[in-house]
């Protein structure tokens, strides 16, 4: 039976909720971790198995205080799961930067690899960054629905129901001021995926400077991929 729009405000307080599940995130790292396994190896940096070896380590500890729910948090596993994720961006980041320095100076002949790679390099980055915002943003996934509202580390995104509450009553009623809502990671992977498709934001806003920064970066690496990566490929299979 659903429930009706008047019952939003009351539902679920943000800060008794069990938290976010941690099957998500899991799933969307191995995948980023699986798509690096893939590139070849020319364009890795370390043997094959060192980086993802090491990612997988960061994240069993995390899995291990987190299996079902994110509730719970401490410095060192923040430290740690701040960590992998720069390790996945910084490691895609490279293998971006290898991508284009072998088309510009090694006369890469192999058009469907190269096209193979630049998309593997392209959804990495998207899942990356998405979790980068994930993990920043209002103090992470934890403390985004563990802390009172008040509580909260200052925003780094704007989403759109963030501002809704004035909105006719049917969008006004998932509003972040009416209901308590907050991003999740879904969110933030949608925001990843727009900022990799227009190269800039679009519905959800950047307000802090390091926010600003990650996008930038994003958008550019994810510039380079489209116009210059694909394109060159293309040209190659022709």
């Amino acid at each position: 039976m659903s429930r009706k729009r008047t019952d939003a405000p009351t539902l679920h307080p943000r800060h008794e909720r069990r938290g976010e599940a941690r099957i998500p995130a899991v799933i969307v790292t191995l995948a980023a971790i699986f798509l690096y396994l893939a590139l070849p190896q020319r364009l890795l940096i370390a043997p094959r198995y060192v980086l993802p070896a090491l990612e997988v380590l960061l994240l069993l500890p995390l899995i291990a205080i987190n299996p079902r729910r994110l509730t719970r948090q401490t410095k060192a596993f923040r430290f740690m799961s701040v960590t992998l994720v720069l390790i996945i961006v910084a490691s895609n980041l490279t293998a971006l930067g290898i991508l284009v320095h072998e088309l510009l100076y090694a006369g890469v002949d192999d058009g469907r690899s190269l096209l193979v790679a630049a998309l593997q390099v392209w959804l990495t980055n998207v899942i990356a960054f998405g979790l980068a915002y994930w993990e920043l943003d209002r103090g992470g996934p934890v403390s985004r629905t563990q802390t009172p509202r008040e509580e909260l580390q200052l925003a780094d995104f704007r989403f759109s129901q963030d501002e809704n509450d004035d909105a006719v009553q049917e969008v006004a009623d998932g509003a972040s001021k009416v209901s308590d809502w907050v991003p999740a990671l879904v969110d933030y992977l949608y925001v990843s995926v727009t900022n990799s498709t227009a190269f800039s934001p679009t519905d959800t806003m950047p307000l802090s400077a390091r926010a600003k920064l990650l996008m930038a970066v994003q958008s550019v690496a994810a510039l380079l991929t489209s116009l210059l990566v694909i394109a060159r490929a293309v040209s190659i299979l022709r």
